[in-house]
């Protein structure tokens, strides 16, 4: 056999002549193996770059994520003032201020608190820095519209923000309430319009060098403000709106020189972010731990849900039966009479009366204010305040913005203030509830008010009578701007039982 075979042979498109056939199989292994760890290099560096690409991927979902939740809300910065949890007062003043329209009179040696008007006015010139306003209405003016008074405004370079509350809850903004450089506040029924500071009567609370409780009142502020052009509500909330106190844990305070605890409460449920309580867990709060009365003054009472197709809401009537029945508390129920009270209102109350028939040391009153009974002038407006006074233990008051109305507190917005005596204070010393009570049994007691009567029912609600009553009103425009009507009233088969507001057959 010959010693070697001569081929011709192409590498990689080289041509190869005269080498030995072992010597060109060696190449091309050593090619091919070149080749297989070049391709294997080659897919370790393409799975090494798939997988930067999906972890860069990642990060930024997660850091689009992280975005979207703090901005969810737009929060305030660094507070310019520095308060804290840690370094805010504690020593605060509380004012009773009220407003009473010209045409409604008490007897003159009955209870008066500063108007409102002058206790706003000096608010105001308690302000430094900054004052934040949240109010349903803005109609100073009476000649005016909504849109010329924040025109105004934003003339006057204040920030105006809106909510809207249809696309947010299907519901509308109840709170009232303002901010004084964090540091004072007011809360209570009225809202920033004319016929609130004139024709209405309105109650609230200032109070003032109270920064604990004007810095969670401030973080409602502060929720409502960043909701500006949303239309839906975030998921999650931003630590800064996380409230200072709550029904479990009130802020230990000091209130006209006496000890006592406080929190804020809000709604609906949706507007509530961590150790917030909310109204209606501050209202169960007041009533379970009642022991003695309830004082209760409302505009509304009607334990439903949905006015047009309604079903039966109970959170708020199965507590006062609770305490009527089980505890023995004696509730007096103080209730708007308008015209636009539900008919059915008068059958909730008498259900709750029925409970304490033949029942020893069980009291329900209920009496409907409406200075006035006999006339369709201005619409009559009781503040919506809700009062508890428990003596022997502790000693309550809640103020707030909601009616007792199932959809109040599901898709309306409102905020509680909640102040509540220590066991070991005396009751005559905590003024506050006691000039509470001065102004709740000045109402009650005085000739606007109508007792529920048996065998008769109350005509607030023009429609209740509609097949018998015709109505014509005709708006006026008197000196000032203000509205009034006049109404021409044709009655048949029924009589108007005089000062009592009252049909009878």
């Amino acid at each position: 056999m010959p010693e070697s075979v001569e081929v011709l042979i192409s590498v990689v498109g080289v041509p190869l002549t005269g080498i030995p056939t072992s010597s060109v199989i060696t190449a091309v292994q050593q090619q091919d193996y070149s080749a297989s760890v070049w391709l294997r290099r080659r897919d370790k560096l393409e799975h090494s770059q798939q997988k930067c690409i999906v972890i860069f991927a990642l990060v930024c979902c997660f850091a689009v994520l992280v975005a979207l939740i703090f901005s969810a809300v737009d929060i305030w910065g660094e507070d310019e003032d520095g308060i804290t949890e840690e370094n805010c007062s504690k020593d605060c003043r509380v004012v009773l201020v009220e407003n009473i329209p010209e045409d409604i009179s008490f007897l003159n040696n009955s209870t008066s608190h500063l108007p409102l008007s002058i206790g706003l006015y000096n608010l105001l010139n308690q302000a430094i820095r900054v004052v934040e306003i949240v109010s349903p209405q803005w109609l100073l003016n009476s000649s005016d519209n909504e849109s010329t008074n924040s025109t105004e405004l934003t003339k006057l370079n204040a920030e105006v923000h809106y909510i809207n509350m249809a696309a947010l809850t299907k519901g509308n903004l109840h709170s009232s309430f303002w901010v004084v450089d964090r540091k004072h506040f007011y809360i209570g029924s009225a809202s920033m319009d004319w016929r609130s500071l004139a024709t209405r009567k309105e109650l609230g609370v200032l109070v003032y060098n109270c920064s604990c409780l004007a810095l969670d009142l401030h973080k409602v502020f502060s929720l409502y403000w960043g909701l500006q052009y949303k239309d839906f509500i975030p998921s999650f909330w931003s630590k800064r709106l996380f409230a200072v106190s709550n029904r479990d844990t009130p802020l230990n305070l000091t209130i006209n020189g006496t000890k006592a605890l406080a929190y804020v409460s809000s709604s609906p449920d949706v507007f509530i972010p961590k150790h917030r309580s909310s109204d209606l867990e501050a209202i169960a709060r007041v009533i379970q731990e009642a022991n003695h009365f309830i004082y209760i003054s409302i505009t509304d009472y009607l334990p439903l849900i949905g006015r047009n197709t309604s079903r039966y809401w109970s959170r708020i009537d199965s507590l006062i039966r609770e305490a009527l029945i089980l505890r023995n508390v004696r509730v007096r129920l103080l209730i708007s009479c308008s015209e636009k009270t539900h008919p059915l209102t008068f059958n909730f109350i008498w259900s709750l009366r029925s409970l304490c028939m033949e029942q020893a040391n069980c009291s329900l009153e209920a009496k409907f204010f409406n200075p006035r009974v006999l006339q369709f002038s201005s619409i009559y407006k009781l503040p919506k305040t809700a009062m508890s006074f428990v003596f022997l233990t502790v000693v309550y008051f809640l103020i707030g913005n909601l009616d007792w109305e199932g959809d109040e507190f599901t898709f309306n917005a409102g905020a509680g203030l909640v102040i509540s005596k220590l066991e070991d204070i005396d009751d005559r010393n905590f003024t506050v509830v006691e000039q509470l009570q001065a102004a709740f049994e000045r109402d009650w007691f005085s000739h606007y008010t109508i007792p529920l009567q048996a065998n008769k029912f109350l005509v607030c609600n023009k429609h209740q009578i509609k097949p018998m009553v015709l109505l014509k009103a005709t708006a006026c425009e008197e000196a000032g701007g203000t509205l009034a009507y006049v109404a021409t009233v044709a009655t048949s088969g029924i009589q108007n039982s005089p000062h009592t507001g009252y049909h009878t057959p």
